[in-house]
């Protein structure tokens, strides 16, 4: 029997109040040869991502934390995964996996790479994985954006914000961005195609949306939660759609979410949460292969922040809740 080693990190303490490097724990574990059925995968992408600060709370601690990876098969027996396959598997903080595919039933879960020619592979856990479909689906099936409206996304330098603006400004949209810096924000409006772009930790948010959307905004695709989402949604035109695909502001505090109920009733609003996997059958079947299409064609930019290293993932994903990164955060091996 020959064994291998890989590299795990561990959920070592719960999460309450803001993430601390105290939180994780690097192990190795040793794995053995693999048994009929099953491949051996190496990582080489890892996707870093909020909402596992909020998932990861189902687990215990000493759990393997969880996340999403793109892979290459180094041993296989299991013809359906050859050598040399890309995969993408939810396989978590590790660097080595024995994979039974039995064991993942929901074929999101684990499926091999399309062809993406000369892209990156690290291009499915982004707009081409979870953030991509998210802004996707969460804003063309919530907001229905008609040409000519006025279009506003918080957390807009993020993995999901920057692709919901870019598919803003494809539908004819007037795009609003809201981002933690004047340097993003300039490069949301010099490269990503966003009429204005906002900083809202210096700036008077509420006097610049009004100047940039004077005659009220019409769709709003939410990722922060808090005040800020309360100024946008004071601001609504009647009848204006929001769609909520997150709310980091509350995920290492959850007493600042604040609602603007009175807004919801004077101008009629809408608002829709979502998860992604609804739309999970569409996304495997279109989502991915429109944002590819777009991506090829020049219409959508993908922006990532990588970090090397899998010893720096725990660095990595602390530095999401203070705004480090631009686009998707990816940590290469």
């Amino acid at each position: 029997m020959s064994t291998k080693q890989a590299k795990v990190w561990i959920y070592a303490k719960e999460f309450k109040g803001d993430v601390e490097l105290s939180n994780f724990e690097l192990k190795d574990e040793e794995i053995g040869d693999i048994k009929d059925g099953e491949f051996l995968a190496e990582a080489l992408f890892l996707s870093v991502d909020p909402y596992v600060r909020t998932f990861q709370l189902q687990y215990p601690t000493g759990s393997v934390m969880t996340g999403r990876q793109i892979a290459r098969v180094i041993e296989s027996r299991n013809s359906k995964f050859p050598v040399n396959s890309l995969i993408f598997g939810n396989l978590g903080w590790r660097t080595l996996t024995a994979v039974n595919p039995e064991n993942y039933p929901k074929k999101h879960d684990l499926f091999i790479l399309p062809d993406l020619g000369d892209l990156s592979p690290s291009i499915s856990l982004g707009a081409l994985g979870n953030p991509g479909n998210s802004a996707y689906y969460g804003f063309l099936d919530l907001c229905k954006p008609k040409e000519g409206e006025v279009v506003v996304v918080s957390a807009a330098a993020g993995a999901v914000g920057t692709i919901v603006g870019q598919i803003a400004k494809i539908k004819g949209c007037q795009v609003i961005g809201f981002a933690g810096s004047d340097e993003k924000c300039k490069m949301l409006e010099q490269d990503f195609g966003f009429d204005k772009a906002i900083n809202y930790k210096n700036e008077n948010v509420e006097k610049l949306l009004k100047e940039a959307a004077p005659n009220g905004i019409d769709c709003y695709f939410d990722n922060v939660g808090g005040m800020l989402s309360t100024i946008v949604i004071d601001q609504m035109r009647n009848f204006g759609r929001i769609s909520i695909c997150g709310a980091i502001t509350g995920y290492n505090d959850q007493t600042i979410m604040v609602p603007a109920f009175k807004s919801f009733h004077r101008n009629n609003l809408r608002m829709e949460g979502f998860m992604n996997y609804r739309w999970i059958n569409e996304w495997m079947e279109e989502g991915m292969f429109q944002m590819l299409k777009w991506i090829q064609e020049g219409k959508i930019k993908c922006q990532e922040t990588v970090t090397e290293g899998f010893e720096n993932m725990p660095q990595a994903f602390i530095g999401i809740f203070s705004g480090k990164n631009f686009g998707k955060a990816i940590v290469k091996v």
